[in-house]
């Protein structure tokens, strides 16, 4: 229960962040996707599960909030979190280079899906403009906010497994 409550404030922390402080900090209106970096994160420390359940909820949170069809960007993320769960297996947490593959490659991949959906099904075929003005620059953008962000939800993570192993052990 507690694990809920606090991935729960985590989302909507990185929510009102992205949508405020980092809409200031924006560089050439790109600001970082911190949602694909929480929901990518838990997925593969968490596992297949969980990244489905946070991914689902963050893009629900898009959805309502700016989001013009319901369901596109928690359908996008809920796959996000469901594939970064696979990795659980190979995920060590003192190693950063397979957080900011995962991260890389998801955010990458939302980008494209995005352009697919929105924009090329619409006529709309401007793709290296789209590259080059919005998915490599929110790319960097969120990989230097990643380095940051991954350490903190590492450490939550880590310390919401010590208290359920804490817990667990008491009714032994």
């Amino acid at each position: 229960m507690k694990r809920k409550i606090v991935v729960t404030i985590i989302i909507i922390i990185c929510f009102v962040l992205q949508s405020t402080l980092f809409k200031a900090l924006a560089i050439a209106s790109i600001s970082p996707n911190l949602l694909i970096i929480v929901t990518s994160a838990f997925g593969f420390m968490r596992g297949k599960k969980d990244g489905l359940l946070i991914g689902f909820f963050s893009g629900l949170l898009i959805d309502l909030f700016y989001g013009g069809t319901l369901g596109f960007y928690a359908m996008i993320y809920m796959y996000l979190g469901y594939v970064n769960g696979f990795f659980r297996k190979i995920f060590f947490p003192e190693d950063i280079k397979l957080p900011i593959i995962l991260i890389t490659a998801s955010d990458f991949i939302c980008n494209l899906l995005v352009y697919f959906f929105q924009f090329l099904l619409r006529g709309r075929f401007a793709f290296p403009y789209y590259m080059i003005h919005i998915i490599i620059p929110e790319l960097v953008y969120t990989i230097m906010v990643t380095v940051f962000l991954y350490f903190i939800l590492l450490k939550i993570n880590q310390k919401l497994e010590y208290m359920e192993k804490r817990s667990a052990g008491k009714f032994v």
